[in-house]
Order: C-alpha cells, then structure tokens, then sequence
C-alpha cells in the first residue's frame, strides 16, 4: 500500500474525528430541526469515521484515535451560529476528502468523492439561504410583464 494514500486516510480520518467532536456539541445547543440535522451528519460522521478505521487496518497500518478535545472557532450561542460553524464543518471535511481524492486507489478515489459529494450537500443545507445559482453575476431585475389584453379593449 502506498504510504502517501495512508497519510491521506488519515488525515480524512483526523477530520471526521474532529467533525464527530463538533456535532456532539452542536446536537447539545440546537433544537427542532435544526437539532434533527445536526443528528443526523453526527451519525453520518461516525459512520465514516468507522468506515476509514477500517479502511487503514485492512492496509496494515495503525488509524489515529481521537483527541480529548478540538478547538472550534467559536461556540454557537444560538441557531444562526449553530448552522453557520455546521456549514463550516462540512467545509472543512470536504477539503480532508479533496486530498484522498488523489489517492492512487482507484477505490479511494471513489470513496472520496462520494463523502466530497455528502459533505457538500450537508453544508448547502446549513445554509441560511441558498446562494446565488451564479455567484458573482450581478442580479438581473424579471423583465415588464406583458400588458393585460383585456375584452373589447
């Protein structure tokens, strides 16, 4: 196996680590359905931490375990703030997974750009409100509606 690709795991591993950290915190402070999604990426974390413990013991090397604790950049004090450091989160797993996403195992590759995909999905919906479809295109205003035809007129 080569060992660029274990560096890579477990570096998606330290994040997913961290990610579990996080969401364990954020489940704690939320409420509603904002509480019910932090739930479920805590339980989608988890699973992939476990999935890349093992996908490092299968290669023969030894996964890291996880710290005591993680500095977050800041702890939410309501729901906005809750939604924005999840957001940031899934920010931050999508960049681990970008790096195993050039792995030279094919299986990696597509592993990778599979939790990319969730991870990104995730944090679209942290989203107070949805972007642009275009960001950096000036907003066009709808064009005149067309005059009324009315009978007889």
């Amino acid at each position: 196996m080569d060992g660029d690709d274990i560096d890579r795991l477990r570096k998606a591993l330290a994040a997913e680590h961290a990610a579990v950290f996080a969401y364990g915190l954020l489940g704690a402070r939320t409420t509603g359905a904002l509480r019910d999604r932090a739930t479920a990426a805590y339980d989608a974390h988890r699973a992939r931490r476990d999935q890349l413990r093992g996908l490092i013991t299968s290669r023969g090397a030894k996964p890291s375990e996880s710290e005591a604790s993680y500095a977050l950049p800041y702890v939410p004090s309501g729901s906005a703030q809750a939604a924005k450091l999840a957001a940031r989160v899934e920010n931050g797993i999508t960049a681990a997974y970008l790096e195993l996403a050039a792995a030279r195992d094919a299986t990696l590759r597509r592993y990778a750009a599979q939790a990319m995909q969730e991870s990104a999905t995730r944090a679209y919906a942290f989203q107070p409100s949805p972007p642009p479809a275009f960001p950096g295109m000036p907003v066009s205003s709808p064009p005149p509606a067309p005059p009324a035809i009315t009978p007889g007129g």
